[in-house]
């Protein structure tokens, strides 16, 4: 038999493709893989990011994200700046603290979900702290990575607190409603809703047990957790990092439209959650967290470069750092969706 040259091979093998009713395969374009850290252990808040993955948002952007459990706000923004993962859901003020105190460049904010500040140290209404002066001589307790904790300095800058008299204590996150429940502390930090449904699920009726020193009730009007990216994703794949934003903005939608379908999405990662209580937890955090007055005007995602720069101010100030950097050191809005897909009413 003669051989056959390569463009005779090429035409025999299309051919009998097409004599075998057979498709030639398709060209499957690679997605960009993104490493994602949450703020926390799945619950009812990251109902969004999880819908927005299992409806395909993700892979229509050409993305694979892969997402972690977190173990604190703070925690996050510091895994993203290590270089252990590309995104993550953390605190945009312990990122304003991280940038004061580098030179090189750190990740960026690129979509802020939650615009009213969370932060609290929780108390037992029956003791008789009532007031940030009372703290004085206490006990407290909270996670290292707690962003509420991190961000107690400046809490008690603002309203003079003497906090050499102040201890406070490390603990496991899972243990903090158990250790403010039997006095072993007198205050745990947190956000306002962790510690309200984390009492709940204990068997604490947190609307009656608890009493909550908010830090946005003493003049600080900060921001709180966003999506946060790493310079290396930004500088080398921009359109993912749009993408990523695009799709998770996507589910955020989905989720107000229908919050059982966000729930049952966290369910599925987590089949052990009392899907009443964290459906809870996610309209709580809509109306407590989210629900500035602002996004009416700007929308979910965007920030008041204004506003943003007096947090700045204050975090800075508070905790004497070595800087105060500029809101587009810490915050990007090229990453936005247009103003016209974005939410501007949680129902």
């Amino acid at each position: 038999m003669a051989g056959i040259n390569r463009r005779d091979f090429t035409k025999l093998t299309f051919g009998t493709v097409l004599a075998t009713g057979l498709a030639a395969p398709a060209i499957v374009k690679a997605r960009t893989p993104i490493n994602m850290i949450l703020n926390w252990r799945y619950q009812g808040p990251q109902s969004w990011f999880f819908l927005a993955q299992d409806r395909g948002y993700f892979e229509e952007e050409g993305i694979a994200v892969n997402m972690d459990q977190g173990s604190g706000s703070g925690a996050a923004v510091t895994q993203v700046a290590g270089g252990a993962y590309d995104v993550g859901f953390g605190d945009i003020n312990a990122l304003t603290q991280l940038r004061a105190q580098r030179d090189e460049d750190t990740p960026l904010g690129v979509y802020m979900l939650y615009n009213r500040p969370p932060f609290t140290v929780g108390v037992l209404s029956s003791s008789d702290i009532h007031t940030p002066q009372d703290l004085e001589g206490r006990l407290l307790g909270g996670a290292p990575n707690d962003g509420a904790l991190r961000l107690f300095p400046a809490f008690a800058s603002i309203t003079e607190l003497d906090t050499s008299t102040i201890e406070i204590t490390n603990f496991q996150p899972n243990l903090r409603e158990q250790m403010l429940r039997s006095g072993q502390v007198e205050g745990v930090f947190g956000f306002v809703n962790t510690i309200r449904f984390s009492a709940l699920l204990s068997g604490m009726n947190p609307d009656e047990d608890i009493r909550f020193i908010r830090y946005g009730d003493y003049g600080m009007d900060l921001y709180s957790n966003a999506l946060i990216a790493s310079r290396a994703l930004i500088n080398d794949h921009p359109e993912a990092v749009r993408g990523l934003v695009r799709a998770v903005n996507r589910g955020l939608i989905d989720t107000l439209a229908d919050p059982d379908a966000g729930i049952a999405a966290v369910a599925q990662r987590e089949p052990l959650i009392d899907r009443e209580v964290e459906k809870m937890r996610l309209m709580a955090t809509l109306r407590d967290e989210m629900s500035h007055p602002e996004i009416e005007r700007i929308g979910i995602g965007d920030i008041s470069p204004q506003r943003f720069a007096e947090a700045i101010d204050i975090v800075v100030a508070a905790n004497d750092l070595p800087r105060t950097p500029d809101v587009g050191e810490v915050f990007s809005r090229d990453f936005l969706p247009p103003e016209d897909e974005r939410v501007r009413d949680l129902g």
